[in-house]
């Protein structure tokens, strides 16, 4: 990989989902890639795919929900040589339940990737883009960010502290030459709710293919190559957004609760 060539990405979350289709996005607009995220082979495979279209890509192996991991993914890119042009945090984990009966563990973990990791590598890669002047960061949020989540509660949480983190960056960063971007994706047709054990919520069988997931990261690069400073994909998920930040949460917690509850 040759940082000098083209821009280098790094996204995080990379292997499935919005992040793969992050990773797609950036190569069809010139961009080289650094893939971060558990599972090795399918990293390697998105990485081959990617050079058959003509970007250089790296695949690197990154638990963000171990302690210290997000500080070995960004020595091993400095290792390797490498500047972090664009910063895409998509790494993401959800959990569902009421919150006393989650797992203490599955909690640890939800901090540890939507937060802890995504400050992490935001302050370790953000020095270097002001000292070039230039620099994009994506982080990505959620539709969840605008209201508390009953059943899902220390996931909402913790998007309201990256959409609050990043629209603060944002500001503090004007005329510096790097935008933050904060994406806010609705329900997406990916495993999401599977993995976070709500597969069968109301908000999962009647709203999930509510986005395509490669619209969303259409419209996330896009925002972000605009320095936007939030981007909510979708009319419909804008909406719900809306109703989110403005609704009285007398109104919001029950109709969460119920879209997120288990038949």
């Amino acid at each position: 990989m040759n940082p000098t060539a083209r821009p280098v990405a790094l996204v995080t979350g990379a292997s499935r989902g919005i992040g793969a289709e992050i990773a797609r996005e950036l190569a069809r607009t010139g961009h080289d890639l650094i893939l971060a995220a558990r599972t090795l082979p399918a990293l390697e495979a998105l990485a081959a795919e990617l050079r058959e279209s003509g970007a250089a890509a790296a695949a690197i192996a990154a638990d963000l929900a171990a302690p210290g991991a997000a500080a070995a993914l960004a020595d091993e890119i400095a290792e390797r040589g490498l500047a972090v042009d664009v910063l895409v945090n998509n790494a993401g984990l959800g959990g569902a339940g009421r919150f006393d009966r989650q797992s203490e563990t599955r909690i640890d973990e939800m901090l540890q990737v939507n937060i802890v990791a995504l400050t992490g590598l935001t302050r370790r890669f953000l020095p270097g883009m002001v000292e070039r002047r230039r620099g994009r960061i994506m982080l990505v949020a959620s539709t969840a960010a605008y209201q508390p989540g009953p059943r899902m509660a220390v996931y909402f949480a913790s998007k309201a502290y990256v959409l609050s983190l990043g629209e603060a960056l944002a500001y503090e960063l004007r005329r510096t030459g790097v935008t933050v971007t904060v994406l806010c994706p609705g329900a997406t047709d990916t495993d999401f709710f599977a993995v976070a054990g709500s597969g069968n919520s109301l908000m999962a069988r009647r709203f999930r293919r509510l986005m395509d997931p490669a619209a969303v990261a259409r419209e996330g690069c896009a925002a972000m190559a605009a320095g936007r400073r939030v981007v909510v994909t979708g009319l419909a998920n804008r909406v719900m957004a809306l109703g989110g930040r403005y609704a009285p949460h007398a109104l919001s917690l029950p109709v969460t609760d119920k879209l997120m509850a288990e038949p």
